[in-house]
Formats: structure tokens, sequence, C-alpha cells
């Protein structure tokens, strides 16, 4: 005989009242590689449905519009205080932790693929 699960609710609510960090524990649970959702949802005692649900809630809060972001252009190497650059650099940084530094010659055309490419990198995340 297996042994199963019993969660005994001893208050008044019908509903239970899932902090948010539980939420994204479970959620982050199901995203790993090789997690099976309905196994994450049975685990946490919820139905694979609210799992979606709850991924579709936390997935889609981080995707907010672009914001702009000011930028500073130095006129000489080392210009700006505390980023000593090479001449002839630049350096992008996504806000997912994404970076690409780019060191020599610069040619746009290269630059405006690779920022589409990461771009699309930080929107799968």
């Amino acid at each position: 005989m297996a042994k199963t699960q019993v969660e005994v609710i001893t208050s008044v609510q019908r509903r239970r009242r899932w902090a948010l960090s539980e939420k994204e524990r479970i959620v982050t649970a199901a995203l790993e590689p090789g997690a099976v959702a309905s196994e994450v949802a049975r685990a946490a005692g919820i139905h694979v449905s609210q799992l979606f649900r709850w991924r579709q809630q936390l997935c889609s809060r981080e995707q907010t519009a672009p914001t702009f972001s000011p930028v500073a252009v130095a006129t000489e190497p080392g210009a700006a205080p505390g980023l000593p650059r090479p001449p002839q650099s630049i350096e992008i940084e996504f806000g997912h932790g994404v970076r690409i530094r780019i060191i020599g010659a610069i040619d746009a055309s290269i630059v405006k693929v690779l920022v589409g490419a990461l771009a699309k990198i930080g929107r799968r995340r």
C-alpha cells in the first residue's frame, strides 16, 4: 500500500492563502529542466491548473515595457570615474543580467544584430 500525504485544514477558510514566496518557489521548481508539472503540483498539494495560472501571473509580471535608460558618452578613455575602458570599446548591459562588451573597431551593423539577438534571449526568460 502506498503512503499518501494527508493535509488537515483546521481553519474556517475554504481557500488556502499562499505567500508570494511560496508561489515563486513552486513555480521555480516547475521550471527546472526535466521537471514534470503534475508531479511538482502534486508535491505542493495543488492542482496542476493552479500551477499554470501562477506561472502565467509570475512570468508575465516581469515583462514590462522597455524604459529609457540614460547614457553617458565619455570623450576621453577613462573619463568616466571608476570605469576604465580601452579606446574604441562599447558595453551594453540588459536588465536580465546579460552584458555584451565589444573591444576594438565597432561596426554598427554587427552591434544591431547582437543587440537584437540578446533582446530575444531576455524576452524568453
